[in-house]
């Protein structure tokens, strides 16, 4: 993504993201979200902590040279792995701990609010340090996009009325997925629909898997 497209990504992003939960009820916040054994307030409070981290990272100057950028970054994220099995349940548990969801949507939009100023007064060129990791600062806020709206679309799975993902967000997410795949994707798919299969969340039919060829053992590309 050009040097200023990821300030404008991640501040769409999280800006639809806000909308959705700014929406939610205490009721809607138990129902179950596209992320496997997570209710909806379990999904906003792993969105409140990369949020967090993002914050964090913004304001971590780091030397070079760097090691990640906006689509190797996703490399070390598969699904399936003891960390991610050990991450669910740290959420759950934490999560739990919010006695209604009014603290933690409050929580989460004023964090949310404050990376998004951040953001804006980064320079994109920046190298910083998160998780290990250095990257410039454009490409940790197009990470943050498009981890903001692959877990928006999570969000909505059983709120067909909520707020939709924004259009910046889900083409960073194509831009990561190109990425990851090495080409443009051969298939006419939707940009969400690509966030879904690309990230795990839907299975490749058997059309699909022929119209991809050996790309689609690939599949799912981050998770």
């Amino acid at each position: 993504m050009p040097e200023q497209e990821p300030i404008g990504a991640v501040t769409s992003a999280y800006g639809a993201f806000a909308d959705a939960v700014r929406a939610l009820s205490d009721e809607e916040s138990w129902l179950p979200s596209g992320c496997s054994g997570w209710a909806v307030r379990d999904l906003v409070f792993h969105c409140l902590s990369d949020a967090q981290r993002g914050l964090v990272a913004l304001h971590t100057p780091a030397r070079g040279p760097a090691d990640r950028d906006a689509t190797t970054y996703w490399a070390d994220w598969r699904p399936d792995t003891t960390g991610a099995a050990n991450g669910r349940r740290y959420v759950r548990v934490c999560a739990s701990m919010f006695l209604v969801f009014d603290q933690l949507r409050e929580l989460y939009l004023e964090t949310a609010a404050a990376v998004v100023t951040a953001a804006a007064q980064a320079d994109p060129g920046r190298l910083i340090a998160t998780q290990g990791h250095v990257l410039t600062a454009g490409d940790l806020l197009a990470t943050l996009a498009v981890e903001a709206t692959v877990h928006h679309l999570d969000l909505v799975t059983h709120l067909p009325s909520a707020v939709p993902p924004s259009g910046e967000g889900l083409t960073a997410v194509r831009a990561a997925l190109d990425g990851l795949l090495g080409r443009p994707l051969p298939l006419d798919w939707s940009d969400g629909h690509y966030a879904r299969a690309g990230t795990g969340r839907l299975p490749l039919t058997t059309d699909e898997r022929q119209r991809l060829g050996p790309d689609a053992d690939r599949f799912p590309l981050f998770g």
